[in-house]
């Protein structure tokens, strides 16, 4: 695996400190757990949704929890009281724990099972002080327009 060093990024941006710690942790991670398998897909330009393949587990078994930007996902399989005899066990049982990095205001804004696929649903919700916005040069004052504004004055 190729090493790429960041610290010209550390000279020249300020405040991407962030940005360049996490391309530094995603080189170090270890392999990442292929159990149970899962989909991150893009709905719309806002909106997520993680499908992963849970056949075999409860609602109870499931734990979804998230701590600032990271989104938790842990499965704790009962054990059973009996113990039967298999030929071929080829549906795994076992437990596991998934942690998704969420970008800046990416939220979950829900979570279903349905016929063995947990589907996390995620919606990015920017802050109106974090859209764009013009400036206008108005003598001693300053004045911000939104863009929209801007557009159905024309």
């Amino acid at each position: 695996m190729r090493n790429f060093d960041f610290s010209p990024l550390y000279r020249s941006a300020i405040g991407f400190d962030r940005l360049a710690h996490l391309f530094n942790e995603a080189q170090r991670a270890e392999a990442t757990p292929s159990y149970p398998p899962y989909n991150i897909e893009l709905v719309n330009e806002d909106q997520y949704r993680i499908s992963m393949a849970v056949a075999g587990f409860d609602r109870s078994e499931i734990e979804i929890e998230t701590e600032r930007d990271v989104l938790k996902v842990v499965g704790r399989k009962a054990k059973p009281e009996t113990q039967g005899t298999y030929l071929h066990r080829g549906i795994a049982s076992r437990d596991f724990e998934h942690s998704f990095r969420l970008a800046d205001h990416v939220k979950v804004v829900g979570a279903r099972l349905e016929h063995g696929l947990l589907n996390i649903e995620l919606q990015r919700e920017i802050p109106e002080a974090h859209k764009p916005r013009r400036i206008l040069i108005d003598g001693e004052t300053l004045r911000a327009v939104n863009p929209a504004d801007q557009l159905q004055a024309a």
